[in-house]
């Protein structure tokens, strides 16, 4: 990470934790692998995608056969890592934005996309510094627990969600069971990096709601992110490991 990145991040309402970026910046080279670093994330971007896409659906209307739903439409994924998430949302027709704070991640994010000949614009950096404008589908998943000034993120981020625009957000949930399972068990067998997370950075979903509401959206009813040996990772109306929503202008 550059001085100029650092210095930014030290600023009062700044969103970006410099050490973060540094953890998660080193996990780059690897993140496109499905049994490296990244392994747990690529078996959650199918649910969240799942969710994402009838989120579209019913949001616009769309018929949930159309292949590309998103014609037509912009999309921001703000952590976005290495593109887990931007490749498959530019397959559903966006013209896709990817942002994060780590260098490392925005360089993996854009050989990976040349080199399966996918056309998506990455930057690194600090959202609110960037100039980007506004977008139809605004993502941001698995990134709230990981910022220094939450209000001013999702501020950051409602500033970026055009008129009649869509909002979508993942994060762990803060709770007795995430505590175990999320932090202290997944990072001692090696299913998640150890650091990569702290408990006490994880926001409850009334948390959240009253955080989007302080940044003019009204979120909807959550969705749970399980797991169970028989389904693995699912969508469940049990909240206590990990959540997603969608928000929208209130």
């Amino acid at each position: 990470m550059s001085d100029a990145t650092v210095t930014r991040a030290t600023k009062p309402g700044a969103t970006i934790r410099p050490h973060e970026a540094a953890h998660f910046g080193k996990l780059a080279r690897d993140w496109w692998d499905p049994k490296g670093s990244s392994a747990m994330l690529h078996k959650l971007n199918p649910v969240r995608l799942g969710f994402i896409r009838e989120a579209v659906d019913r949001h616009w209307d769309i018929d949930s056969d159309a292949l590309r739903p998103l014609n037509g439409k912009r999309a921001l994924d703000v952590g976005c890592g290495a593109g887990l998430l931007c490749e498959p949302l530019t397959r559903l027709g966006a013209d896709v934005t990817g942002v994060d704070a780590a260098a490392e991640n925005i360089a993996a994010a854009k050989a990976h996309a040349d080199g399966v000949g996918l056309a998506i614009t990455y930057q690194a950096g600090e959202l609110g510094t960037l100039g980007l404008g506004q977008f139809d589908l605004v993502t941001a998943m698995e990134v709230i627990e990981h910022v220094a000034d939450k209000p001013a993120f999702l501020a950051e981020l409602a500033r970026h969600l055009a008129p009649g625009g869509l909002m979508v957000l993942s994060t762990p949930n803060r709770t007795a069971q995430s505590r175990l399972l999320l932090v202290a068990a997944a990072e001692a067998v090696g299913m998640v990096p150890r650091g990569t997370h702290d408990w006490n950075d994880f926001v409850t979903p009334d948390e959240l709601r009253n955080l989007l509401a302080e940044a003019g959206l009204a979120m909807d009813e959550p969705r749970g992110i399980a797991f169970s040996p028989m389904k693995g990772l699912h969508l469940s109306g049990e909240l206590a490991l990990n959540y997603i929503v969608t928000a929208r202008a209130a």
